[in-house]
C-alpha cells in the first residue's frame, strides 16, 4: 500500500483539492483509496458537533464509507490546543487514536491519502506535526506550495529538511503567469540541485483562483442591495480608505476586484464604480449608501453588498476565503484532477 501525506509551509495551498484529485486519479486506475485528515483544522459546527469540512467532502467525492471520528481523529480546535498546553491531553492516547483510525481506514486499500494540517508545524504541541504523523504512518510526503516570491524557498527548504528522506517531491500550485517562467527556469533546477524533486508546476487557474459574490455573501453574512448578477468573479480585495481621487487612481490599476469600504464613504464608492476592474462593492458597518450610488451601481451592473462587520474584519474574512480558492466542492476536485493530469508527474508520485 502507498501512503502519501500532503503538507505545506502555509495554509490555503490547495491541499484538499489536490489530495482528493489524486484519490480520484488513483480510483480511475481501479485502485482502492482511503483518506484521512489526522488533525481537523478547517472547522465548522455541524449538527451539534465541531467537524472539519474536508473529510466530509472526501466522503462525498471519493465515495468513502467511514466514520468521521476515524477520518478526523483529532479536532484541533482552540479549546483542544489550550487544554493540551495545560496538560489535559494524554499524548499516548492521542497517538493511539491516530494509529487505530489509520489502521481501520487503510485496511485493503491500495492508496491512503493523508491531508496535513494548515501548516506542517501545526500539531507540534502534542508531537503530531506533519513530520511526526508521516513517521507514525510510514508515509511519503508531498510538499504542496504556492510561489509568490523567491523568499518562499527558504520556508520550503526548512520543511524539506524537517521531513528528510520522506519527501517524495514538491508541487507548486496556482503559480501566477508573472512567476511561472521564474519557477520553471530557476527554482526547479535549484531545488533539484538540492536533491528535492519537483514533480509539477500548476499554473494559476481562473476557475479555482477566485470566488463569486455569492461565495462572499455566504461567508460575510451580508445582503445584496442591487439587482445585479451575483456570480461575478472576485480575485482580490481592495480597501477603500483614501480620498476619492487617490482611490480612483488606485482602483484603475486592478481587475476582478471587490472594493471594501465604509457604507458612509460615498466618495470612495463613486470612485470604485468608475473603475472598470472593480466587479463589486462591499460596504461595511451596516450603512446604506446614497440612492445615487445604488443607481449608478445598477446602471453599471456592479453588485453592492452590505455587511454589519467593520472594514478590517471584513477584509480579513474575504481575503481568507479568496486565498483558499473556490468553495470546495466536487467541481473543484474535478478541475484539479485535470490540472494534475496536465502538469504533474502523477505516476511517479503515486507509484
Amino acid at each position: 500500500m502507498k501512503t502519501l501525506l500532503l503538507a505545506s509551509t502555509e495554509d490555503s495551498t490547495g491541499k484538499t483539492a489536490v489530495a482528493l484529485a489524486l484519490g480520484q486519479l488513483a480510483q480511475a486506475e481501479d485502485r482502492s483509496v482511503g483518506y484521512m485528515k489526522p488533525k481537523g483544522t478547517r472547522l465548522q459546527s455541524n449538527v451539534g458537533k465541531t467537524l472539519d469540512t474536508d473529510p466530509m467532502l472526501a466522503r462525498e467525492v471519493l465515495g468513502i464509507d467511514a466514520e468521521m471520528h476515524e477520518m478526523e481523529p483529532i479536532v484541533y480546535s482552540t479549546t483542544f490546543i489550550e487544554g493540551a498546553i495545560r496538560g489535559q491531553e494524554n499524548l499516548a492516547d492521542l497517538h493511539e487514536r491516530i494509529d487505530s483510525a489509520f489502521e481501520t481506514l487503510a485496511a485493503e486499500k491500495d492508496l491512503m491519502v493523508i491531508e496535513g494540517a494548515d501548516v506542517y508545524t501545526t500539531g507540534g504541541i502534542v508531537d503530531l506535526a506533519d513530520d511526526d504523523v508521516a513517521a507514525r504512518l510510514d508515509a511519503d510526503v508531498l510538499l504542496l506550495e504556492r510561489f509568490e516570491s523567491a523568499g518562499d524557498i527558504d520556508h520550503l527548504l526548512a520543511a524539506a529538511d524537517r521531513m528528510g528522506d520522506r519527501v517524495a517531491g514538491v508541487v507548486f500550485n496556482a503559480v501566477p503567469d508573472s512567476m511561472y517562467d521564474l519557477v520553471e527556469s530557476d527554482v526547479v533546477p535549484f531545488l533539484e540541485g538540492r536533491d528535492i524533486p519537483v514533480l509539477g508546476v500548476i499554473p494559476q487557474n481562473r476557475e479555482l483562483a477566485g470566488v463569486t459574490l455569492t461565495d462572499l455573501t455566504d461567508e460575510l453574512g451580508g445582503s445584496v442591495l442591487t439587482g445585479a448578477e451575483e456570480d461575478v468573479f472576485i480575485e482580490r480585495v481592495l480597501v477603500g480608505a483614501m480620498g476619492g481621487e487617490a482611490a480612483l487612481s488606485h482602483f484603475r490599476r486592478t481587475k476582478d476586484a471587490a472594493v471594501v469600504t465604509g457604507g458612509d464613504r460615498a466618495d470612495i464608492q463613486r470612485a470604485a464604480l468608475e473603475a472598470p476592474g472593480v466587479n463589486a462593492l462591499i460596504l461595511t458597518g451596516g450603512f446604506e449608501p446614497p440612492g445615487a450610488v445604488l443607481g449608478t451601481a445598477s446602471e453599471r451592473n456592479v453588485p453592492v453588498l452590505s455587511v454589519q462587520s467593520d472594514t478590517l474584519a471584513t477584509v480579513e474574512r474575504a481575503e481568507r476565503l479568496i486565498r483558499g480558492g473556490r468553495v470546495r466542492d466536487a467541481r473543484t476536485v474535478e478541475a484539479m484532477a485535470q490540472l494534475l493530469h496536465d502538469h504533474v508527474d502523477v505516476t511517479t508520485l503515486l507509484d
